[in-house]
């Protein structure tokens, strides 16, 4: 009987190159998933939004031992094409893709969605759904050999959640984005996930009226009584990047400690 070997937990994803967009300080998604992918031994082109952004960025960059960190503002023009362009010359290889950002108007955030104006819904369309699907695109010709695409969600696009509002409605169309462009590039060995992590209070969370109440609840009620922590979502994130992964492609993880299952 052959036993399988399972490749050393620390060089899982040794000789690996991923880009992580999203990273705006220690407590974001993107940095819990960034840390997790260094340490099964992945080497990570990081980006920041902006010179205001960089000094909270660049020293997370550094303890990645990122050679990549480069400036990224998907609503400036051909940023986003630089980025790529890089890691093509200077890798000629992308293996996965973290796609964490999302952003809408606070004009457009705070109020109804059936009121909300076509500048603000256009913008946060744009930021939090277009562009994963402009990364997805630039990546594709980069993922030689298959890869990896990941973008977060959250059960706000599922059911209506008090004060998420037109965020709901773009996370929604994100998830539609995921099937389809993991029907589209799975032939190729192009695995697309949408991660769904718990209310966690990350710098975009704090946007959103009364979260704090969001989190007491999905704490109280989650089957685990318990909130996830950015190294939860990493940890699992990194997981579906192994090669252990490879089947698994098109749907959403829910990382809420069970939150998604209760009414």
């Amino acid at each position: 009987m052959n036993i399988p070997v399972f490749p050393e937990t620390k060089v899982a994803l040794k000789g690996k190159k991923g880009l992580i967009v999203g990273i705006a300080n220690d407590q974001s998604i993107a940095w819990g998933c960034a840390k997790a992918f260094r340490a099964l031994g992945a080497d990570l082109a990081v980006t920041y939004l902006n010179e205001k952004a960089k000094k909270h960025v660049e020293p997370l960059a550094k303890a990645l031992e990122s050679p990549i960190f480069e400036p990224l503002d998907v609503m400036v023009e051909g940023e986003t094409e630089k980025v790529f362009e890089r890691i093509k010359k200077e890798w000629g290889q992308l293996d996965f893709l973290l796609h964490s950002i999302a952003f809408s108007p606070k004009g457009a955030l705070h109020g109804r969605v059936v009121d909300v104006d076509r500048e603000g819904f256009q913008k946060t369309m744009d930021v939090s759904c277009w562009s994963f699907l402009r990364m997805a695109h630039l990546a594709e010709p980069l993922m030689k050999n298959g890869g990896t695409i990941f973008t977060m969600t959250y059960y706000g696009s599922q059911m209506v959640v008090k004060n998420y509002n037109v965020m709901g409605v773009a996370k929604a169309a994100l998830e539609a984005a995921v099937r389809y462009v993991a029907a589209e590039l799975g032939p190729k060995g192009i695995r697309v996930h949408a991660i769904s992590p718990g209310p966690l209070a990350t710098r975009a969370a704090s946007g959103i009226p009364e979260f704090d109440e969001l989190m007491d609840k999905a704490q109280s009620q989650a089957p685990a009584r318990s909130l996830v922590s950015i190294d939860d979502v990493g940890r699992a994130t990194a997981f579906l990047a192994l090669d252990g992964a490879k089947l698994i492609t098109g749907s959403v993880l829910y990382i809420d400690g069970g939150y998604h299952i209760i009414d």
